[in-house]
């Protein structure tokens, strides 16, 4: 593991001859937002300027509960299994749940570590039929939900990500290939917004790490394609670091 994954403990005017003057054009189609400076005068969607907040590393608390293992042994018995599975109910759905913090004012993403080499996110498989924002928070509480009866507040920010897995094998894509008509898994990645304080209890055969941005970076060989897109996913939302 690097070191650097933290374990935790004006415009100038142009010329418009349609508007007969200098700058800006101040009338546009009807709908179409006008620049007005750095400003646009038409309401907007949030995901145009979406912030986010991240807190301190040391504002969150972590103990540890009982191993959580996998429901596979072995990878060959993860994709006996999703054959299986898919000639009963048809196509497995994921979800993961990305959660940040910051250390000196740089974005960190808390990861579980198994092993010295394997990286996850916090998630797991989706029950049938179940809703993805409900299933989210459910493997949430599963996997770092506290032990003391006190219901976790988990907020479901924002989709960041859709991969897919084509066939029973390990790749997985950002996109459905144009061969596949039926692909075998779709993971759905969402932003989770951590409230300013929080108690999180780790598994005993986990160990929780806040990697930084710059070190998941073009970075796919230590984390996995998955983990290492993370910051090209979220490079469209606004920090404050509070």
């Amino acid at each position: 593991m690097s070191s650097a994954a933290s374990s935790i403990k004006q415009s100038p005017n142009v010329n418009n001859a349609a508007s007969g003057g200098h700058g800006w054009p101040r009338r546009t189609p009807q709908g179409q937002p006008h620049l007005d400076g750095n400003k646009f005068t038409a309401s907007q969607p949030l995901t145009i300027n979406r912030p986010i907040n991240l807190y301190p590393l040391t504002n969150y608390t972590f103990g540890t509960k009982e191993p959580l293992f996998e429901k596979d042994p072995s990878v060959p018995a993860r994709f006996q299994r999703m054959r299986e599975e898919f000639e009963k109910i048809g196509m497995r759905r994921s979800v993961e749940g990305v959660l940040l913090v910051h250390e000196h004012g740089l974005p960190h993403v808390l990861l579980l570590q198994l092993g010295t080499t394997f990286f996850k996110l916090p998630g797991g498989e989706l029950n049938a039929g179940e809703d993805e924002v409900e299933g989210l928070k459910r493997l949430l509480t599963e996997t770092l939900g506290r032990q003391d009866g006190v219901k976790q507040d988990w907020i479901v920010e924002d989709t960041i990500g859709n991969w897919w897995r084509p066939n029973f094998e390990p790749p997985q894509y950002p996109y459905i290939p144009p061969h596949i008509t039926k692909p075998k898994e779709h993971k759905r990645l969402f932003l989770v917004q951590l409230g300013e304080k929080a108690l999180f209890a780790v598994p005993k055969n986990y160990k929780l790490v806040a990697a930084p941005l710059f070190e998941l970076y073009d970075n796919s060989q230590g984390y996995g394609p998955i983990i290492s897109s993370l910051p090209q996913s979220l490079c469209r939302f606004s920090f404050i670091y509070m």
